[in-house]
């Protein structure tokens, strides 16, 4: 793809990110206005919007699997991994609401990635619950509630920023319901 069209792609996948967590059921021309192209730039980059969308679910995956990547769930200790990895999901599920909402979760690289953390949570004793997927499962689903809690709710008073506050909560939660204790971060 030539340098121009790569650079039209990215602002239109920015765009698309931006209006469609706004209003996802915005067109395809109201999301080439935000990006500041005609209509058939858009069209010619992607055919249809469920293309625009899979683009879309691919950098969340993306970002996703850099998470894992940053969060050395296979090598930092357990509980660092964890909190890295559950700041990061955070701010992935902050910035791409729309992929969310439409139920393009992580892909089976993302998953593998979380049931090796929660296979080591296990194994170093900070869980009790020793299948990685039903462990996978109960965080997501945690993940999503925390997530939708209005910023002012009272879970999330412990006095840090917004993005630790969640995590906070999420990790006590999930540690909760899968047998474990809160462990200090090392």
């Amino acid at each position: 793809m030539r340098a121009d069209a790569e650079r039209s792609t990215a602002r239109i996948l920015e765009a698309a990110e931006k209006v469609l967590a706004d209003d996802a059921s915005a067109s395809l021309e109201k999301i080439a206005d935000a990006a500041g192209l005609a209509r058939a730039t858009v069209h010619r980059r992607f055919a249809s919007r469920k293309a625009l969308v899979d683009a879309l679910s691919e950098r969340f995956n993306d970002r996703y699997r850099h998470g894992i990547d940053q969060a050395r769930v296979g090598t930092a200790p357990p509980m660092v991994a964890l909190h890295r990895l559950t700041e990061s999901a955070f701010e992935v599920k902050t910035s791409y609401r729309l992929v969310v909402d439409l139920s393009h979760g992580p892909d089976d690289d993302v998953l593998a990635g979380i049931d090796l953390l929660f296979a080591r949570l296990h194994e170093s004793g900070v869980i009790t619950a020793a299948q990685p997927t039903w462990c996978r499962n109960v965080y997501l689903a945690l993940l999503h509630e925390v997530h939708l809690l209005p910023a002012d709710a009272a879970e999330l008073a412990d006095g840090g920023d917004e993005v630790e506050s969640r995590s906070a909560l999420l990790i006590r939660s999930v540690l909760g319901a899968l047998g474990g204790k809160p462990q200090p971060r090392s």
